[in-house]
């Protein structure tokens, strides 16, 4: 693979992570993590690409080639994709009830949280 795909990781990550630190919504910095969290998508498949390997699928009457992609790498991809749509569903619920009870979304508009 080459270093153009881990450089889109690293962008992703880091315009995510920006985002984040520059937000003044609530929902922006939620969609602003998963931005940066779709970063190590990218980072976790260039870690596991091998040219012309093939699918780690056997079957009986195919024999394994010797080149074969690692699936440890894409199971991780999966879970990591699932993590990220949970942690993004649990905050937008907290922001919602932020609204709620306070009105606003702007994080320094909520007094009534610092401690």
């Amino acid at each position: 693979m080459t270093l153009y795909v881990y450089l889109v990781a690293g962008w992703l990550l880091l315009v995510g992570s920006l985002g984040i630190v520059r937000s003044r919504d609530l929902v922006h910095t939620v969609v602003c993590l998963s931005v940066a969290q779709s970063g190590t998508y990218v980072l976790l498949i260039a870690v596991g690409y091998q040219r012309g390997a093939t699918a780690p699928v056997f079957g009986s009457t195919t024999p394994p080639s010797e080149n074969v992609v690692d699936p440890v790498v894409q199971a991780m991809t999966l879970t990591d994709i699932v993590v990220s749509a949970t942690v993004t569903a649990l905050l937008l619920a907290l922001v919602i009830q932020i609204a709620k009870r306070h009105g606003t979304l702007d994080p320094d508009h909520l007094s009534s949280l610092k401690g």
